[in-house]
């Protein structure tokens, strides 16, 4: 049977011990984010990463400003960021600022993890509806809560850092 989303791992590539990551959200539609945030950072700590900056910021499209400006501070110090985590929800409405806000947040955090040479993990739902989000973010309203994705987040974090570390 088929079963939707990454084949989780296990054993060392999911041993975050020694990371530091960091995670940026949206104050944004707050409750679905929070669950999300709360996914990943659970994630992160059951995988050993003790870490873990939050940092919060007004909505999606400032996310990949936030994380660059975050991880280059970083490098200044003794421990910089192992990983980003970019976590947001949009939910499309009545106009097309939906889709300019999803392409600029989407090729912005791609191309943070580009230019800083720090691991930025995509965690922006973009949804059709509220009901959505909801289910991705594990916090359903109907029979079934659906599926947390910052899980799926913390661990793909991990994953990247540990393959950021054996690059170096």
């Amino acid at each position: 049977m088929f079963e939707k989303g990454v084949v989780p791992l296990s054993g060392d590539r999911l041993n975050g011990k020694g990371l530091r990551v960091l995670i940026v959200h949206t104050r944004w539609n707050l409750e679905i984010v929070q669950a999300l945030v709360e996914g990943t950072r659970s994630t992160l700590e059951q995988n050993h990463v003790s870490d873990i900056d939050v940092v919060d910021v007004p909505g999606a499209f400032e996310l990949p400003f936030a994380a660059k400006r975050l991880i280059e501070a970083s490098k200044q110090s003794a421990r910089p960021y192992d990983a980003a985590v970019c976590i947001g929800v949009l939910i499309k409405g009545s106009t097309m600022h939906f889709e300019y806000i999803c392409e600029a947040t989407s090729q912005g955090i791609m191309n943070v993890g580009l230019q800083t040479g720090c691991p930025v993990i995509f965690g922006v739902l973009t949804c059709l509806n509220d009901e959505q989000a909801h289910e991705r973010a594990g916090i359903g309203r109907g029979s079934s809560k659906g599926h947390n994705h910052g899980i799926d987040w913390g661990q793909a974090a991990i994953e990247m850092a540990r393959l950021g570390k054996t690059q170096n």
